[in-house]
């Protein structure tokens, strides 16, 4: 990108500091290291492609990254991911405790960038280079309740790693497709006042069917804490409930998906798990092209809306040029069009609330111990 948005006027950050506070600083989109660079060095662009490797090293945290079992999924994972695709190399995510650890590893050369939350001061202190995550669109992060100080943070600032890792952000805000992450990321997405109900509710009744969800999680090699998400937005983990549309049972089957996944008996809680973790194992099946934890995402809106609903969808996204099998392109499409289709509208808050219950379920010591 040649636009000033992207790359911009790279200042040192010491000869700001005097005049300008840290809070202006923190809206800058790039912060320039303080020593000359060796320009015959090779570079580390070079060598992640040479390599077919990125190494980003990050800390757990809302904004960054969730460990989900085996699978990782974030708002600022998911922004790495995207841009080691635009590469073409392997992504090789390092999660570490602190940021100190962070930012040592990139001044070390144990990884090509960190992503951070560290402090200014922190960052200047190891001599590093490093630019907005969202290439200033403070507001989006702001609004979904996720932490504006996210950085990118790089030894060296003239790298092309470094540049191109800029002009890729930028690209991103210019196209939506970090309002659209930060979005579906959005921390309010249930209120504080609900995870109250939400904590009680799992407290009270994840000891009864934790086994149950661990047992047929293990059979369909799938995370339990997800299947534990999903009975809780069915239905709040009671196996009696029936919705207006004859749908029941603690995964909600209809009755031909029940009867399709083996289920003689949709209110026993055991069978019902079963038949959901089967038809959702069927679903990641059916998008084992698509990589996690994109893959997740597809998967619960076809056991939302359908199969057949999420594949008319994917083929108007295409022919309107985009990959389909993207998941910022799909969440896109369907936030983008909620207000006119009560399906689609129920579908972003049926995926929305599984990420926010599986999180919590993941993060939240007692319920993990339960």
């Amino acid at each position: 990108m040649h636009s000033s948005s992207t790359s911009g006027a790279r200042l040192s950050l010491k000869s700001v500091t005097s005049s300008l506070p840290v809070k202006v600083l923190a809206l800058a989109t790039a912060i320039i290291p303080f020593h000359s660079i060796n320009a015959s060095k090779a570079n580390q662009y070079d060598q992640v492609i040479g390599q077919k490797k990125l190494t980003v090293v990050s800390v757990a945290n809302p904004t960054t990254v969730f460990e989900d079992g085996r699978h990782l999924h974030g708002f600022g994972y998911d922004l790495v991911r995207n841009y080691a695709n635009s590469l073409n190399v392997k992504l090789d995510f390092k999660v570490v405790n602190d940021n100190a650890t962070a930012l040592k590893w990139v001044a070390q050369g144990k990884a090509n960038f960190a992503m951070t939350t560290a402090s200014l001061p922190s960052i200047e202190q190891k001599n590093l280079t490093a630019f907005s995550a969202s290439c200033g669109d403070l507001s989006s992060l702001k609004t979904n309740g996720l932490n504006t100080d996210l950085n990118w943070v790089f030894k060296h600032a003239d790298d092309p790693l470094s540049e191109t890792a800029n002009g890729f952000v930028c690209r991103a805000k210019q196209s939506g497709s970090v309002r659209q992450l930060a979005s579906f990321y959005n921390r309010h997405v249930v209120k504080p006042e609900t995870w109250q109900v939400v904590q009680r509710d799992l407290k009270n009744r994840m000891p009864i069917y934790k086994t149950n969800f661990k047992q047929t999680a293990k059979q369909y090699d799938l995370d339990w804490h997800l299947l534990a998400a999903i009975g809780y937005q069915e239905s709040y983990l009671k196996p009696n409930s029936v919705s207006p549309t004859g749908v029941r049972g603690l995964m909600m089957l209809t009755n031909n998906t029940a009867k399709a996944m083996g289920v003689s008996n949709r209110t026993d809680p055991q069978q019902s798990i079963q038949g959901g973790a089967k038809y959702y194992d069927q679903m990641l099946s059916r998008y084992s092209h698509i990589p996690f934890p994109d893959r997740n995402w597809y998967a619960l809106v076809a056991y939302n809306m359908g199969p057949g609903a999420v594949s008319g969808i994917q083929k108007k996204i295409k022919a309107q040029g985009k990959d389909p099998n993207n998941w910022v392109h799909l969440y896109a499409y369907l936030e983008r069009n909620k207000a006119s289709n009560g399906r689609y509208r129920q579908a972003v808050q049926y995926v929305t609330r599984i990420r926010a219950y599986l999180e919590h379920i993941k993060t939240t010591p007692q319920l993990v111990s339960i």
